[in-house]
């Protein structure tokens, strides 16, 4: 327990009760906070619900959050808990293991892949029956299967998941506790976090509601008093209200101080403990226990949970001989699971009391018991070391090993970090804190990963050991917004790599043209292909080559590897890395559909290297939307959001974000890609982030567009340009041209973006895209005056490498249909506009088809509305599942593939079937089949 507001004890806890216990003693003073808790789990609630509990040491966190676990065991219902503790804090997954080991036997219910991935996580063996070899288990793939999980048990009653001391659960679990927090909307489930009110929450430091524990008032601190077993007065009393400042545990913790030292409501004389020095009263109730009840508690306090067997096997004593006074004393608590201090200050005062040599030894006695947990040991045998020593560094490694195997990069960092303190040489410590950066980049802890480098420095004059970690912290920040600062540091570690002749030169000069990209920086580009020019060729690093030439110039020198891409793809088969990088080689050459391909080819692998985004990772995501494949263009951008989001990478966020807010907008969803935009724009420096801005900028012109606003969007395309018609990014501005000519048009500015047109057009020179060619001529043909206007549109529409890009074609088609129609030209018309119907159809591009059959109208012809309209007014992700279930997949499966629980999905299709008409599943197929070849039937 964790303060003192028990009504009738103040100290001492109960057992966990069982489902008919009652709700145990009265909380003091916690009114409001109770039936706070108390319509969180409410037995009848039907969707999710999280609640962050925070406040200081002794506010009463912890005691109202055991209140809702008796609450809901008394109902019958389950109950997942897991506590933090600092001592598991580097185990990767250690939390999430606490939490679902009562339920490790139902994890052979999920679905092979997720299953698979969990089992990884958590350090269990696998079975045999499982579809797949352990390998690193995908970040997502793990929250996805906790969720999954979660939403099983609380099928059959309301499910509550409480996480307390959540400053202390280890990095891997959180971010799946906060992944599940994102995603079980819908579910019965309530999640409950306790917190320190000054500790920082990745995951949950935005968006979830709070209920802050502050301190008691006058009233309540007097009653809580009043049920102390000696309760204070007179002068004493004052003091204690004062010093307590309303701190629950710490008016029962001094009261039972000054009691012990004097008789009940003498004065005497002389400064009362003060709640920063609680620790020492604790320790001051440790001297006087038995020395085998001492031995005990700092054999206790140098465990973690998870070890607690492991102390209890350690003592040759009996469980109630040696446990018995520090529970008089209200130093522990037992209950059905063992053992437990009853506030970590208890913990903190045991074992900080203790001289160190006694902590050693615990620490050794603990290691000797945990021969069969490799991990535990090797901490354990750490925190006994009082020197450098060669065989604990080694056990760290091969700990950090299996945490990274696990996906538990952070405990892996923190491993290595520890073994290289433990080295004896400085040559080794040097690599293992550049073990240790490379690592940490994939917690997304910049500090960190600086603090790293520096101590790589502070050890060695290697250069390719400095430049190593240097490099790991540019590539950290080329994910966050502050890019002339990543291309600096990235930058000299190319130069001090030229200098020594380096293999890592092409590693930093693929990191700069990451930076090149997401800046815009003109003078980025000369840099690295003067650097570029130390690089011989070679056939290992050709992919990498290719990289750098086309992210930094794709129509200048990058043009030239278009016809190499597919004979250097073939090369990479099988190597995600290389794979992932040529594939955003051809988006950028808009080689579309060979991206598409190549991404999918590596797709499950293309973040191979780590949890975290890869440089241009939402590359996938804009090949698959140019391509038409805009359910798997918002899965793209949902799986880095997730991940960047947890992680605080802003700018990798803000890149997924005007992803999605692009297709929302394509969609017909302007408020939600305005949102989405806008909130990608507040992630970044526009200045420094040129191709967020510009993207974003467009996104929200398209969300314009869809509401017919074309003042609007005509200033947010133009904002894709500089005042003088330059081009704001060298790659995402020209695909802006045609819809900032489509926009002018219809607000009267048609001469200022012909200009600017020309002029972009003569800036991007014979180099110039087959696609940026046709979206050219499409605004060419709509800038023109009618008599030249048609050769521009017939050469936007010649040949049929337009295909490749259905959206932009059907645009093309509509436009050129539309200009027929008001030349008399209705019969030429007529088709076109049926193309392009039938294509905004099939994409559920809404605001496009209303105005394709707009024109149909004009042009003579009803065109039918029935099941594709049905269709189009689902919701996007709505949409998505349709699609997905109407091929057969299961709602595991779609839940799998939209990161979804079953029951979200099955909740999504229950509520469409009646707006399509349908009463079953069997019947999604034929209904899109039908969308699909009835669009133009009647015209």
């Amino acid at each position: 327990m964790k303060n003192g507001e028990r009504a009738r004890a103040g100290h001492g806890s109960p057992a966990d009760p069982g489902p008919t216990a009652d709700p145990g003693p009265t909380v003091v003073g916690r009114e409001a906070e109770v039936a706070e808790i108390r319509s969180r789990i409410a037995a009848d609630r039907s969707h999710s619900s999280v609640l962050i509990v925070e406040g200081d040491p002794g506010a009463g966190k912890s005691v109202l959050l055991d209140l809702a676990v008796r609450l809901t065991r008394g109902t019958g219902q389950r109950v997942l808990r897991a506590v933090g503790s600092e001592s598991e804090a580097p185990l990767a997954f250690a939390g999430l293991h606490q939490m679902l080991r009562p339920v490790l036997d139902d994890l052979g219910g999920l679905p092979a892949r997720q299953r698979s991935a969990l089992r990884t996580a958590l350090g269990l063996a696998e079975d045999a029956e499982d579809a797949e070899p352990a390998d690193t288990p995908d970040a997502l793939l793990v929250g996805l299967a906790v969720l999954t999980l979660v939403s099983d048990l609380s099928e059959p009653a309301p499910l509550l998941v409480v996480v307390d001391d959540a400053q202390w659960i280890d990095r891997a679990s959180l971010d799946v506790l906060s992944f599940l927090a994102r995603r079980m909307a819908g579910e019965p489930v309530t999640l409950l976090m306790g917190v320190r009110a000054a500790a920082v929450l990745p995951g949950f430091d935005k968006g979830y509601e709070r209920l802050e524990i502050g301190p008691l008032s006058g009233d309540a601190a007097n009653r809580l008093l009043d049920e102390q077993p000696r309760r204070p007065t007179g002068r004493t009393r004052a003091r204690i209200l004062r010093e307590a400042a309303g701190n629950p545990l710490a008016l029962v913790e001094l009261a039972r101080a000054t009691a012990d030292r004097e008789p009940a409501g003498s004065g005497a004389e002389g400064p009362l403990p003060v709640t920063d020095r609680l620790e020492g009263i604790f320790a001051r109730h440790v001297r006087h226990l038995p020395e085998a009840t001492r031995r005990a508690l700092l054999l206790l306090a140098a465990t973690d949970a998870a070890d607690a067997p492991a102390a209890a096997r350690g003592l040759p004593e009996a469980a109630d001989t040696v446990w018995a006074p520090a529970e008089r004393a209200g130093l522990v608590r037992q209950d059905g699971t063992g053992v437990s201090f009853r506030h970590p200050l208890v913990r903190s005062a045991v074992y900080h009391a203790a001289p160190f040599e006694q902590r050693r030894r615990a620490h050794l006695a603990l290691a000797r018991q945990l021969g069969e947990e490799p991990d535990r040991r090797a901490w354990h045998l750490a925190a006994a070391a009082v020197r450098p020593d060669e065989q604990v560094s080694a056990a760290l490694r091969e700990t950090a090993g299996r945490a990274r195997r696990r996906g538990g990069h952070a405990a892996a960092a923190a491993a290595l970090e520890r073994a290289a303190e433990l080295s004896p040489h400085r040559a080794d410590q040097a690599r293992l804190l550049a073990d240790a950066a490379d690592t940490a980049v994939f917690t997304g802890q910049l500090g960190w990963v600086e603090h790293l480098a520096a101590g790589v420095r502070e050890r060695s004059d290697d250069p390719a050991l400095i430049g190593r970690a240097a490099l790991a912290t540019g590539r950290l920040l080329t994910m966050g917004p502050h890019h002339t600062a990543a291309f600096a540091l990235l930058s000299r570690v190319a130069d001090e790599a030229a200098a020594t002749r380096s293999p890592r030169l092409l590693d930093a000069l693929a990191a700069a043209a990451v930076v090149r990209y997401y800046s815009g920086e003109e003078s980025q580009r000369q840099r690295i292909e003067a650097l570029l020019a130390d690089v011989p060729d070679s056939a290992a690093g050709g992919a990498l080559r290719a990289w750098v030439l086309a992210v930094s110039d794709p129509s200048g020198a990058g043009a030239s590897l278009a016809p190499a891409l597919p004979r250097l793809i073939a090369a990479a088969k099988g190597e995600a890395g290389s794979l992932t990088a040529l594939a955003v080689v051809a988006w950028l050459l808009d080689r579309t559909p060979l991206a598409a391909r190549t991404f999918d080819e590596a797709f499950g692998r293309w973040q191979a290297h780590g949890p975290l985004p890869a440089g241009l990772a939402c590359a996938a995501g804009w090949a698959y939307l140019e391509q038409g494949r805009w359910a798997d263009a918002r899965s793209v951008a949902a799986e880095i959001a997730e991940v960047a989001s947890g992680a605080g990478l802003d700018h990798a966020e803000a890149c997924a974000r005007t992803l999605d807010a692009t297709v929302l907008a394509l969609l017909g969803e302007p408020a939600e890609a305005r949102g989405s935009a806008e909130r990608a724009l507040a992630l970044v420096d526009p200045l420094e982030s040129r191709s967020v801005a510009v993207l974003a900028r467009r996104a929200l012109g398209l969300a314009a567009v869809a509401e017919g606003d074309y003042d609007s969007a005509y200033a947010q395309f133009r904002a894709a340009f500089t005042e003088d018609g330059d081009l704001v990014h060298y790659h995402v501005s020209p695909t802006v041209l045609a819809e900032l000519a489509a926009a002018a048009v219809r607000r009267g500015h048609r001469e200022p973006a012909a200009r600017l047109l020309e002029r972009s057009a003569r800036h991007l020179g014979p180099g110039m895209s087959a696609r940026l060619f046709l979206l050219v001529e499409r605004g060419r043909a709509l800038l023109a005056e009618p008599e030249r206007a048609e050769r521009h549109f017939r050469a936007a529409l010649a040949g049929e490498a337009g295909e490749q890009w259905p959206f932009e074609r059907a645009q093309t088609r509509l436009d050129y249909g539309e200009w027929l129609r008001r030349q008399r030209r209705v019969a030429e018309a007529r088709p076109l506009l049926t193309g392009a119907l039938d294509t905004f159809r099939r994409l559920g591009a809404r605001p496009w088809i209303d105005r394709a059959k707009a024109e149909l109208r004009a042009a003579g012809i009803e065109a039918d509305a029935a099941a594709p309209g049905a269709l189009t007014e689902l919701s996007p992700q709505q949409q998505q599942i349709v699609r997905l279930a109407a091929h057969g997949l299961t709602n595991r499966e779609i839940g799998e593939k939209l990161f979804l629980s079953p029951r979200t999905v099955g909740s999504h299709l229950y509520r469409v079937f009646p707006k399509l008409g349908i009463t079953a599943r069997a019947q999604l197929r034929d209904l899109l089949d039908d969308a699909l070849q009835g669009t133009g039937s009647a015209q």
